[in-house]
């Protein structure tokens, strides 16, 4: 039985475990009228249950497929010849690769190697059994977890309590592994660019202004010695996303003021889903947007004007992506105003001051904890966009605050070091892992200002 039909069966279980849970705690009352002498509801009773169901289940399939290949890899290796088990690690790795593939496909019929054939079968005889056991002991564990709690249900009986300790326990678990994760990404993109910053000065890195990550395979191959200077990178990065803020900010902000204090509700219901289609449209169909039409479109006119603009540029993505954006902003800003008090707003009424002057002077600032998240959100999102840079900005490191140049961002250089057959010791490929870090560390730094603004005036309002 596959882990996906247990993973259902387990639910199917879970949920009837429930019932099963209820009903034995009526029982245990003496009848729905005596529930009133129990010391938890049969909900909490029918909860507890369902828990001690699907939880050490579902642990011991997550312990089984950690488990599993490392006992059925060892008992296969033990059961080849000594010829081959002497074989390096590497060779008998590839050596068992080839007996999986010939165990999950037809090619055992095919090969001439009967060596291999026969450790085919006897890989899929151990799966088969393997997979009779999980299933007959997750089951059976199962089962017998219900049977357990259900045995020791009585009167007094603390079930609420045990049910929300168990609850506890999950929200902790799900905040500890989102902690380790974030943890597990940050430690692998810093050992990586350790291993860079070995190899190139992270003073050359950060303060170089010149990026051609070219490394020669020979010595005397042009560009043997490459330039991994990044301020073009994060200054290209820097331009497109103060392109794209300057056309999302204000018109996202005026949109969620319109539609949150002007619009009439036929007119906000109508509107507002329609203005978040635009942040369900894929990225690769605004970058095809973006060089198909808006990049065309300024470069015809820039040459009406006599201006030189490239053929790609770093405002055809700005306004591109910030027409993208402007969902994020306008949405959450939008929220952020209708859940300030509205006494805040009659009251200001009230004493006089007009509509105008009550958004201004009240709402805003009442709001700016939330306005200030959507800022941040959609900062976010541009500095981590890649598709449309790369179709409409090119992938040109130049350093430039002219808009009408063509540029490059930082994610878009690590797509174009990560692509293709790369060897990840080699200071080219590791550069990718430096930009990664950097990324994240401008990245939390805007979290840290955004953060230190929203409890100033958090506190103010509150």
């Amino acid at each position: 039985m596959t882990s996906t039909a247990l993973i259902l069966i387990i639910t199917l279980l879970t949920l009837g475990s429930y019932w099963v849970g209820m009903q034995r705690s009526i029982k245990v009352a003496g009848g729905v009228s005596q529930i009133k002498n129990m010391h938890s509801l049969p909900q909490q009773f029918g909860l507890l249950t369902a828990f001690c169901c699907g939880l050490p289940a579902l642990f011991l399939l997550l312990l089984w497929g950690i488990v599993e290949p490392i006992i059925i890899q060892s008992l296969l290796v033990d059961s080849l010849d000594a010829q081959v088990q002497a074989l390096s690690s590497a060779d008998l790795s590839l050596y068992l690769n080839d007996i999986r593939i010939m165990a999950d496909s037809t090619l055992s019929e095919l090969s001439n190697d009967g060596v291999k054939q026969q450790a085919a079968l006897y890989l899929q005889v151990l799966k088969d059994q393997a997979s009779i056991l999980k299933s007959g002991l997750i089951l059976i564990t199962a089962l017998a977890s219900v049977m357990f709690i259900a045995s020791r249900f009585k009167l007094s009986f603390s079930a609420r309590a045990l049910s929300e300790s168990v609850t506890k326990f999950l929200f902790l678990s799900c905040s500890v592994v989102a902690i380790f994760t974030t943890l597990g990404i940050l430690m692998s993109v810093l050992f990586e660019s350790l291993q860079f910053f070995k190899s190139v000065s992270s003073l050359d890195f950060l303060f170089g202004t010149t990026w051609s990550p070219q490394i020669a395979m020979r010595s005397d191959q042009v560009g043997s010695s490459g330039a991994f200077g990044a301020v073009p990178l994060f200054a290209g990065t820097m331009l497109i996303s103060f392109i794209a803020m300057t056309i999302a900010a204000p018109v996202g902000l005026l949109t969620a003021i319109y539609l949150s204090q002007y619009a009439s509700p036929t007119l906000r219901t109508i509107a507002k889903p329609m203005l978040e289609i635009l942040a369900g449209i894929p990225t690769v169909v605004y970058g095809f947007f973006a060089a198909l039409t808006v990049a065309p479109f300024i470069r015809d006119t820039g040459e009406a004007l006599g201006l030189n603009v490239a053929s790609e540029s770093a405002l055809a993505a700005g306004i591109v992506m910030g027409v993208m954006i402007i969902p994020f902003v306008s949405s959450l800003s939008d929220d952020a105003l209708n859940a300030v008090p509205k006494a805040l707003k009659e009251g200001s009424l009230a004493m006089g001051a007009t509509e105008s002057e009550t958004i201004k002077k009240i709402l805003l600032p009442a709001a700016l904890p939330g306005i200030i998240g959507a800022m941040l959100l959609a900062v976010s999102r541009a500095i981590g966009e890649t598709m449309i840079v790369v179709m409409a900005a090119g992938m040109a490191a130049n350093l430039t605050a002219n808009p009408l140049a063509a540029v490059t961002t930082v994610t878009v250089q690590i797509v174009t070091l990560l692509t293709g057959d790369q060897e990840f010791d080699s200071p080219k490929t590791l550069a990718a892992f430096a930009l990664g870090l950097m990324l994240f560390v401008t990245t939390l730094l805007l979290n840290v200002i955004a953060l230190k603004v929203v409890r100033k005036y958090r506190e103010q309002y509150d």
